[in-house]
């Protein structure tokens, strides 16, 4: 089906979330899309702290906002990005959002995965264990300062949530050919996006 535009897959989830077929910037299932700081919704050339939006002076001990540790600057309790800061709705629209860390590990208990080629890109193939659909991930890697990184061999892809260990880190689905798992990492990293909608 479609949702404002964008394509989506049912894949019979018991919280009855659809899952884009693209990722964010994307054409194609397979194209890798662009990549985001955490709470950031444009693409850039350097992700470093020195660019980062959401932090004064470039400093990750000084996060302006979502932050649960007064050492790390100002306090204001928020742990799941809000929608003006949510790259998946902001470029989207209608109900589309990045998903939460247990949206993404509902994806991972619900459907199997396969490593896998698709056009000449590796990824996982996301079949769905109630109805068979499913969607691919390409292994897109990341951006660290101006590098591109992992790329054909990792995919990181952010949720919602602010790290569930250190608040200048936000939780992500990670994988490689081996496995797939969550993950918790500097804010300021470039990953892949993955939408969602209810």
């Amino acid at each position: 089906g479609t949702h404002n535009g964008y394509e989506y897959v049912d894949l019979g989830l018991p919280s009855g979330l659809k899952w884009a077929t693209c990722n964010v910037g994307a054409e194609s299932p397979e194209d890798y899309g662009d990549y985001f700081a955490w709470g950031e919704t444009e693409p850039k050339s350097n992700y470093s702290w020195s660019t980062y939006k959401h932090c004064n002076n470039g400093f990750s001990s000084k996060l302006t906002k979502y932050n649960v540790g007064s050492r790390l600057g100002t306090v204001d309790n928020i742990t799941t990005l809000e929608l003006e800061d949510d790259v998946a709705h902001v470029n989207w629209g209608g109900s589309w959002r990045m998903p939460t860390l247990a949206e993404q590990d509902e994806l991972r208990e619900k459907c199997t995965w396969t490593w896998t080629t698709l056009n000449g890109i590796k990824g996982y193939k996301v079949t769905s264990k109630s109805n068979g659909n499913s969607i691919f991930l390409p292994a897109a890697g990341y951006r660290y300062g101006m590098d591109d990184d992992d790329v054909g061999s990792d995919g990181s892809y952010w949720s919602s949530s602010l790290g569930s260990d250190y608040p200048n880190r936000a939780d992500f689905l990670y994988f490689y050919s081996n496995g797939v798992r969550w993950f918790s990492f500097d804010r300021c990293l470039g990953y892949t996006v993955r939408a969602v909608c209810p």
